[in-house]
């Protein structure tokens, strides 16, 4: 079936409703059908498919075209960091080894957009905030240190979204690539705010994200 046919069937379910529908709502709809329940498989080939998935259902808050879609850094209050009587602050549940390493100074986590965009990402593949772990580097309190960090968190896989590898003292990784070792994968990518410029980051980080958590 493709899309056209999709879009000819919705179209015409009832005569009397005007033809309002393009092609990308047909795909959405399409995908809605493929995916149900907060898209379980996420199991569909289809280009125009995958390109309403990731631009209307995962990312579509935080890629708003309006002034106010993307936050605008640079705010001269000062951040009320969480505070922890651990070694880290983190929230979530680092007893998963799924961790999520961050750099945002002008915020305690995430910027509200990236957050919610967060949310949506990991929900995709059945995760939730409550079952990973995320730290934000830019807390005065957290060690910078990947060494602590691994004896922390013992992580399995860790994600750095838009940190640096070599601020941590590690080898280069190249974007949306991996560093294997012997206990832990670190996936190096770009910041939700590099994705919501530019769509093609966006495509690169869904494709391999997906591949990484299911592995």
């Amino acid at each position: 079936m493709d899309l056209m046919s999709v879009e000819y069937t919705y179209k015409s379910l009832d005569p009397s409703v005007p033809l309002r529908y393009n092609r990308d709502d047909a795909a959405i709809s399409f995908i809605s059908h493929l995916i149900p329940n907060k898209m379980n498989n996420l199991l569909t080939d289809n280009p125009a498919a995958l390109q309403a998935l990731m631009s209307e259902t995962i990312f579509s808050t935080g890629f708003s075209t309006d002034q106010g879609g993307v936050s605008q850094q640079g705010n001269t209050e000062e951040v009320a960091f969480d505070s922890s009587s651990e070694e880290f602050v983190f929230q979530g549940d680092k007893s998963t080894g799924v961790l999520f390493i961050l750099r945002y100074p002008e915020f305690p986590y995430f910027s509200p957009q990236a957050e919610e965009a967060f949310v949506k990402t990991i929900g995709a593949l059945q995760l939730t905030p409550h079952n990973v772990a995320v730290v934000n580097l830019a807390n005065p309190q957290n060690p910078n240190e990947f060494k602590r960090i691994m004896e922390f968190f013992k992580p399995t896989k860790i994600t750095l979204l838009g940190v640096e590898p070599a601020s941590l003292k590690l080898p280069e990784i190249a974007h949306n690539s991996y560093m294997r070792g012997r206990i832990a994968t670190v996936f190096n990518t770009f910041s939700f705010e590099e994705m919501f410029v530019d769509i093609e980051k966006k495509k690169l980080f869904w494709g391999e994200f997906k591949n990484f958590i299911g592995s």
